[in-house]
Parts: structure tokens; sequence; C-alpha cells
């Protein structure tokens, strides 16, 4: 099995409509977005996708976020503006994207909101990736 991940950030504003605490006021992070596929063949081409369209999909998603009030944009503006939804919002969508044959490989989405926490998604129980946080 072969697995490639790719990350992307945005900056973005929200608050926690339904949290007590100071999250329930505006704020900001540098969110990072990183996704990973897995394929069981390279084919000729010797990958299992390209990380480029991988990367470019992903950064298409996070852009409509970036310096944004996360609670003004869809779907954020019916549900809370977690990491946890914003991880589970980013598999659903690339997984749309992806051709036919690899959107069932889509790994996870994780999203960290700082270096010492992240929220993932991933439809399988168990997936937890290294938790080092992006340098790059």
């Amino acid at each position: 099995m072969y697995t490639i991940s790719v990350q992307a950030h945005y900056d973005s504003a929200h608050l926690l409509r339904d949290y007590e605490g100071k999250c329930a006021r505006l704020h900001g992070h540098r969110y990072v977005v990183e996704v990973a596929l897995q394929a069981t063949d390279v084919g000729r081409t010797g990958m299992a996708y390209d990380f480029g369209d991988l990367k470019r999909h992903l950064k298409d998603l996070a852009e409509r976020f970036d310096h944004q009030n996360l609670n003004d944009v869809e779907p954020f503006t019916e549900i809370e503006s977690t990491a946890e939804n914003q991880a589970r919002y980013f598999y659903d969508e690339l997984k749309k994207r992806l051709p036919k044959a690899l959107a069932n490989g889509l790994l996870y989405a994780r999203v960290w909101e700082s270096p010492g926490q992240w929220a993932l998604y991933s439809p399988e129980p168990g997936v937890v990736p290294p938790a080092s946080y992006p340098l790059g």
C-alpha cells in the first residue's frame, strides 16, 4: 500500500457559537490542513497520484477560507467552525474532486489549529498519523 500526503494553509477568524469560554469570542488561527491518500498501485508513472494535482485541489478548497470569518462561510454559517468540522469538510469536498478510482483511497483530513492541537476526520476508526506539526 502506498500513502501520499499534502498540506495547505489558511488564515481565518472564527468564534464558537455554542461554547462557553474564550473561544466564544472572535479570534484567529493559521490553520494547516493535511490530507492523505492511499493506493495499491503506482502504475507506469510510479506515482499513486500526482502530488501537484492533490495539492492544487486542497489549496483550492483552503483558499475559500483564507482571510475570512469562517462563521460567514458555508457550511459554517449552520454548523460550528471547529477543527473537527473543518476536517470533515475537507475530507468530503476533496473526495468529490478525486478521480473515482482513487476517491475511496482518501485516508484522512487533519486540521491543525496550532502547533499543539489538531483534529482529524476519517471514516475508518484508528487512523492516527504521527502528530508532528507541519513546518512548511
